[in-house]
């Protein structure tokens, strides 16, 4: 069982070693190691346009993970209350929305976002003034966001949720006889106790964020994330400036990981 886990763990860690490795080359050939050197990440910082995409990146992903946790917090303690069937069905949907492969969920928003604006569009024209302009809703930044946290959104559910299934009731009871409001009781108890799960599934949440391509290919519009740029400059021909910036999207994804899993450990300590 162990050599194959070994296996297991060599099938999928050796492409990202062998992309890591070959941008060090000094050479211009992605497959061919030409002597050690680290000038690909220099030209791949100092290119406005890596920049520019990992500008719009970080914003995105910042922006649709905050959105995500605080919506997500909010549905896993309102999921609480809940009992019976209602409870089945609701959890099913969580569960369906995290396994819908993310193309489904791209073309879907596009889809939907589309219809969106062509209702809204000569609506807003309608009632616009004559003398000004009426804004046009259209795919760019707005959408991606709205986007990338619909696919976060369940994600944070589930994690908060495990978490909020792990407390006591003997706490909420507790503070209810203390003659504690339910707000009060949320803010003073649980919301500290579940503190590690949220931030713990905001890193989660803006890693996929911060990774994804199928969806913020369709909805992206005329901008540009970090991984549509990697796409399209691996359509023109893979150099070592392409494995540098994949080798530190990595790196960075790797890390924002094992941050997360240490918060989850860490709060599972505490709590016992």
């Amino acid at each position: 069982m162990r050599i194959y886990a070994i296996c297991v763990y060599v099938f999928l860690y050796t492409p990202i070693a062998i992309i890591a490795l070959f941008s060090f080359s000094a050479g211009r050939s992605a497959s061919q190691f030409e002597g050690f050197s680290v000038k690909w990440y220099g030209r791949a910082l100092d290119n406005p346009f890596v920049m520019d995409a990992l500008g719009n990146s970080i914003f995105v992903a910042f922006v649709s993970a905050t959105l995500a946790s605080i919506l997500g917090t909010l549905a896993a303690v309102g999921l609480q209350g809940i009992r019976g069937p209602s409870r089945a069905v609701f959890d099913a949907m969580i569960y369906i929305a995290v396994m819908i492969p993310g193309i489904v969920i791209g073309i879907a928003t596009l889809i939907a976002l589309v219809t969106v604006f062509d209702v809204l569009n000569p609506w807003l024209a309608g009632i616009w003034p004559d003398d000004r302009q009426p804004p046009a809703l259209s795919m760019g930044m707005g959408s991606l966001i709205a986007a990338h946290t619909m696919f976060t959104l369940a994600l944070v559910v589930i994690i908060v949720r495990a978490r909020l299934a792990s407390l006591e009731g003997a706490l909420n009871e507790a503070s209810a006889d203390l003659y504690a409001t339910p707000f009060g009781t949320f803010r003073q108890i649980t919301l500290p106790l579940i503190a590690p799960a949220i931030l713990a599934g905001f890193l989660l949440s803006f890693t996929f964020s911060f990774d994804d391509f199928i969806i913020a290919f369709f909805v992206a519009g005329s901008e540009t994330t970090l991984p549509i740029y990697i796409f399209s400059s691996i359509r023109r021909g893979i150099t070592p400036e392409v494995n540098a910036i994949g080798t530190m999207v990595m790196l960075a994804s790797l890390v924002l990981l094992v941050i997360a899993q240490l918060i989850l450990r860490r709060g599972d300590k505490r709590k016992r």
